[in-house]
């Protein structure tokens, strides 16, 4: 779970590829490396910690000069965060960067060790180049050596290998991201669009099981036994300017606001005619819908796994159709009952997350339907999928998710009332058109957000925090509490309101914030009983609240207003304030908010 960028052209690559790496420093990392090329001499320097310290390396170097080069960001898997851990790895004559993880490492150590190999680091990724290097002297061909090295290989990888025998660069991937960007000047290679969207929008996805050769003039596609393949040029019309800051201190400030538009985006060209018609554009699974579809699993992690909660309530409520929601990295352990008239959604910002793509794997194995919700164009989870469903978010740099999550639930939301047309031929238009008016009623909380500010100032040294919501409220409470934990590292708890009395109110005193989700629901009065035991105990209550309560005022210390919804609807205006109250206090204790200590944007390992 990493950053890789690659380049081969007429221009000097260090800048391109430094550049490409702070690009990517949003996936989380702990090291960062680099390798060129000039001449037949491989330069090589690495650094641990953050990419600054590789940048101060780098630049001392007066005279560090080639056309060909790779680096990377690593975050630890086997061995522990240094610079001898540090990718690129090396042998006499390749150099390699690796994303993924190599299950089958001891025993290539083994095999390597009784031949003589000299390993240098504690990772499994370094296996690869002396594989490489072992296989090249066997069979005198780059290419041979590359095409031999993966045969041994057990696990997840995205690969470049860099020669200095040759200019060249040799791409492969297996159950890892990696794209190839075509330039005018050159050809690039990364883990991730943004990493090289300034130099090119045309890119070549390489799919599991394929092997990319890149000179400065070309690209050829192998499959792993060197057949030729062929290969579609994507372009991608997505402006560089969508992945800065512009005018906001972090990122995820940035995202939070950008809500209202990336809801609006993704509803758009879905909810048509004014919310009187829906198309989602899966039409091969309507027959299997309408008629065999008998239960829904969703599958996902951290923050999707909430929106996959909300997505149960949307769907059993709207369609009247079952289902469960698994963690992924669980569900493939737990021997789950599948069948044909199964329908698997995994949830996934990046298409990437690799709990959610084996269980992808292993419900395609027992013969489910699967229908993604992702928001990167042609992902490894999309391209695994018989449909999907895409998040119109944009890019989304800051680790902890927002705008991901806002679009997850408007996307099955949709998915919703897309099945009762299906099954039922009965369109839900309530749903439609209340759905188009929720931009403009988060715009109106976000044009508030001072007063949020305020309660970060008065709360943010509290150490515990729990936070509760009934029915699709819930798991608002689970992502608000997430939210705080991820990037403030304080200890917040989400519950369903109705468990508080069975445990979690041992812990009420004066010294226990607690946010509770009171808005104006069919489920308002027993939530108002919760919060009254709260008050009876002295917790501090940080209410979310229908405009126009003021009675609530009574029996909170602070309250939070937001706009008046249909209880599907509630989901989306009721976050955007626990989204705000967490990026405030972690701004204020002073934390990475963007980076937050031991995460990554995309968990590309189990």
């Amino acid at each position: 779970m990493c950053g890789i960028v690659g380049y081969i052209g007429n221009k000097n690559c260090k800048d391109i590829l430094i550049d490409g790496l702070t690009r990517l420093e949003y996936r989380g990392y702990d090291s960062a490396g680099i390798a060129v090329l000039n001449k037949g001499i491989i330069k090589r320097y690495r650094a641990n910690g953050k990419l600054n310290n590789l940048k101060k390396v780098v630049y001392n170097q007066k005279d560090l000069y080639g056309n060909i080069g790779i680096a990377h960001t690593r975050w630890a898997t086997h061995g522990e965060p240094s610079e001898k851990n540090a990718h690129p790895h090396s042998s006499e004559n390749f150099v390699i960067v690796h994303n993924g993880i190599i299950e089958n490492h001891r025993e290539l150590k083994d095999f390597l060790i009784k031949r003589n190999t000299k390993i240098s680091s504690d990772t499994d990724s370094e296996m690869i180049v002396h594989l490489i290097e072992y296989f090249y002297n066997e069979k005198k061909s780059f290419e041979l050596a590359v095409s031999k090295t993966i045969e041994k290989l057990e696990g997840a990888f995205a690969v470049l290998v860099l020669s200095r025998l040759e200019d060249k660069i040799i791409a492969f991937k297996k159950d890892s991201p990696m794209i190839l960007g075509v330039g005018s000047d050159g050809n690039y290679m990364a883990s991730d669009v943004p990493a090289i969207l300034s130099y090119t929008n045309k890119f070549i996805y390489l799919n599991d099981g394929e092997m990319a050769v890149i000179t400065k003039e070309k690209i050829s596609l192998n499959d792993f036994e060197l057949n030729p393949k062929n290969y579609e040029v994507k372009t991608l019309n997505i402006s560089p300017l969508m992945a800065e800051k512009g005018e906001y201190k972090h990122f995820m400030l940035k995202e939070i606001n950008e809500q209202a538009r990336s809801i609006a985006d993704t509803f758009r060209g879905r909810i048509l005619k004014g919310g009187e018609e829906i198309d989602l554009d899966i039409s091969s699974l309507n027959d299997f819908l309408k008629n065999s579809l008998n239960k829904i699993v969703i599958t996902a992690c951290g923050t999707s796994w909430h929106s996959g909660l909300i997505g149960k309530y949307f769907i059993e409520s709207i369609a009247r159709v079952s289902v469960e929601v698994d963690y992924a990295s669980e569900y493939r352990y737990r021997e789950p009952v599948l069948d044909k008239n199964t329908l698997v959604i995994p949830i996934s910002q990046s298409g990437e997350t690799a709990d959610t793509l084996a269980a992808v794997k292993m419900t395609k194995k027992q013969g489910a339907k699967i229908l993604a919700v992702c928001n990167v164009f042609n992902s490894s989870i999309p391209r695994e999928s018989d449909e999907v469903l895409y998040t119109y978010a944009g890019p989304e740099i800051g680790v902890a998710s927002t705008k991901a999550f806002t679009t997850q639930i408007s996307v099955l939301l949709m998915f919703a009332v897309y099945l009762k047309k299906i099954r039922s031929k009965v369109i839900e238009t309530q749903y439609l058109k209340e759905a188009l008016l929720l931009p403009e009623k988060i715009n109106e909380i976000l044009k508030n957000s001072d007063f949020i500010f305020d309660l970060s100032q008065k709360y943010h040294n509290y150490g515990d925090f729990l936070y509760l919501g009934r029915g699709v409220n819930f798991p608002i409470a689970l992502e608000g509490a997430l939210k705080l934990k991820e990037i403030s590292y304080i200890h917040a708890e989400g519950y369903p309101s109705g468990e508080m009395k069975h445990g979690p109110i041992a812990l009420i005193d004066e010294n226990m914030p607690v946010f509770i989700i009171a808005t104006s629901n069919n489920h308002y009065e027993k939530v108002f009983s919760n919060l009254q035991e709260i008050r009876a105990r002295k917790g501090k209550i940080i209410a979310i609240a229908t405009k126009g309560n003021e009675k609530i005022k009574e029996y909170c210390d602070d309250v939070i207003y937001v706009s008046e919804a249909g209880k599907m609807f509630e989901p989306f205006l009721n976050v955007i304030p626990m989204q705000l109250f967490a990026y405030y206090v972690a701004d204020i204790k002073g934390t990475d908010v963007d980076q937050p200590r031991n995460l990554a944007k995309s968990v590309t390992v189990e």
